[in-house]
């Protein structure tokens, strides 16, 4: 990414996010021209002015919800991240439009002003939730992406380059499982696990940056991003934490599904890992540039050579216990947590 970020104003939506504040940290790491931090959140803005305290980062109060004030931010940049959304699946459960309002609506806002405004780059953060959506949070990014790849397809031949990255659960992240379990490990409470056998991809928030950062140097418009990753279970996330904090195994308590959960989450559908290109540690996805008019295909419709599984955290590489803890040593705050 340094080709496209030196001297580069750059806008990170939920800047005050997990994904938008190691984005951050990262982008003052290389020669970048200008941070801009978009949230609605002053608190957590003003912590995170005195956190970096650098001239390079402005702070912006708005909402992607509201198009004035993603104009006012956009405006004079030359690349986007767009991780601002609603995450949580219980919470779009039970406030369905609310996820509509902000992962779908207010995407729409970012990549029309990007593409009005002759913003060279968008990156859009999406999830593995998205694919066979069961939640309102899923089908919301789902649309997110739909609507991204509307754009593309609308505005080949502007100067925008949009693209859409799917990350799988990303460790340590804020509201995730992992604080969850260790805070519940060191106080001696109930580890709460959902179902034992439940698989989820592990990524690191570093190896989440070099999915965004891949995108931002080799995206053509239009184009979805996955980076392989392994998986574990639950149970084996909750064995290797309690192995690294001496916690007890009698501390895990089963309390079944909630709301919108999945089994296992899929960073690829059989459709799209059909059209898939394999680039080593990623997955790219071109976009379906076709126009409306099928009457091409009327007869033979659009062939297909091989048939391919859903990329799935049930079929990708599965960790065991051993291997999960291998892993957790690699995230900082574990490290911290440990005293190391």
């Amino acid at each position: 990414m340094v080709r496209k970020v030196k001297g580069s104003t750059v806008v990170i939506t939920g800047g005050t996010g997990s994904f938008g504040s190691t984005m951050a940290k990262y982008l003052l790491s290389k020669d970048i021209g200008e941070i801009r931090i978009f949230s609605r959140d002053e608190a957590k803005q003003d912590a995170m002015r005195h956190a970096m305290g650098d001239a390079r980062v402005r702070f912006f109060i708005g909402d992607t919800r509201d198009a004035e004030s993603v104009e006012r931010v956009v405006r004079g940049s030359d690349l986007i991240f767009h991780a601002a959304a609603l995450k949580q699946v219980p919470s779009a459960e039970f406030f369905p439009l609310e996820a509509v309002k902000t992962n779908i609506n207010g995407s729409a806002n970012i990549l029309r002003s990007a593409v009005e405004n002759d913003v060279k780059g968008v990156v859009c953060l999406s999830t593995d939730k998205a694919v066979y959506p069961i939640n309102a949070m899923g089908m919301s990014k789902a649309l997110m992406e739909k609507t991204a790849q509307a754009f593309a397809r609308d505005y080949q031949d502007s100067n925008t380059t949009i693209s859409v990255t799917r990350y799988g659960n990303v460790m340590y992240s804020r509201g995730s499982v992992i604080p969850l379990f260790i805070s519940q490990i060191k106080a001696g409470k109930p580890i709460t696990v959902t179902d034992p056998t439940m698989t989820r991809f592990l990524m690191s928030l570093a190896e989440s940056v070099d999915l965004v950062e891949y995108a931002f140097e080799h995206a053509t418009t239009g184009d979805l991003f996955v980076r392989k990753a392994p998986a574990s279970t639950i149970e084996d996330l909750a064995l290797a934490l309690i192995e690294m904090f001496g916690g007890s195994k009698d501390q895990i308590q089963n309390i079944g599904f909630r709301h919108g959960e999945k089994l296992y989450e899929s960073l690829l559908s059989t459709e799209e890992r059909v059209k898939a290109e394999d680039l080593g540690g990623y997955f790219r996805v071109p976009l379906d540039a076709r126009d409306l008019n099928y009457s091409v295909y009327f007869e033979e419709g659009e062939s297909r050579s091989e048939s391919l599984d859903a990329y799935t955290s049930h079929n990708t590489n599965r960790l065991n216990v051993e291997g999960v803890k291998k892993l957790l040593l690699t995230i900082p705050e574990v490290r911290l947590e440990l005293g190391l």
